[in-house]
């Protein structure tokens, strides 16, 4: 496998989002991005949650406590975060803007609403990518298959996966994932094209 390279010299990166419902195969496109395309960087996010056995701070994500998470929206330093149960996640546009401006192509990973907000904020600067699962009926099984949540968690992340689909016409490019390699394969090559 070899890595897509492209100069960094006087050159400013681009943002690159990606946005699919759980279970779509969103983790394992971007994962892939970033192993063969070597100037796309994932962009580390910050987090109130506690970090778990080997986490680092700003290497997985920048561990905050309640309140300086709290400074840090007040001071309009997210691009947007987000709540998921007791523990809130966002994106720093200090991170994102640091990358863009070495020349990388930082890779967001984020909630639709939020997707479409960093959308509007870099606006040709950025591609917005939406992974829709080839059916909802194949998204329940898939969630169902990697048991790694109950029942009631299944159907609270599809009835979100329902309310995520409703905004795919709003990204630049929707790619669906009935196949991974297909799917990886058109992804690549749109990010390919947007960094050129």
């Amino acid at each position: 496998m070899y890595k897509t390279m492209t100069s960094r010299e006087n050159k400013k990166g681009k943002v690159i989002i990606i946005v699919a419902p759980s279970g779509a195969g969103k983790t394992t496109i971007a994962n892939k991005l970033l192993n063969d395309i070597d100037n796309v960087k994932f962009s580390t996010s910050a987090t109130t949650r506690s970090p778990r056995e080997g986490e680092q701070d700003g290497r997985e994500y920048f561990f905050l406590s309640d309140e300086e998470f709290d400074r840090r929206v007040e001071r309009g330093e997210f691009l947007e975060w987000e709540a998921y149960g007791e523990n809130r996640y966002g994106t720093l546009r200090s991170e994102v803007d640091k990358l863009v401006e070495s020349g990388y192509f930082p890779l967001l990973d984020i909630e639709v609403k939020g997707a479409l907000n960093v959308k509007k904020m870099y606006g040709p600067g950025s591609v917005a990518i939406f992974i829709k699962p080839p059916s909802l009926e194949e998204l329940k099984r898939r969630l169902r298959n990697r048991k790694s949540e109950t029942e009631q968690e299944v159907q609270i992340r599809l009835k979100e996966a329902q309310k995520e689909l409703q905004y795919a016409d709003e990204f630049d490019h929707v790619v669906i994932n009935d196949d991974l390699d297909k799917a990886y394969s058109q992804v690549k090559q749109i990010v390919t094209n947007f960094i050129r």
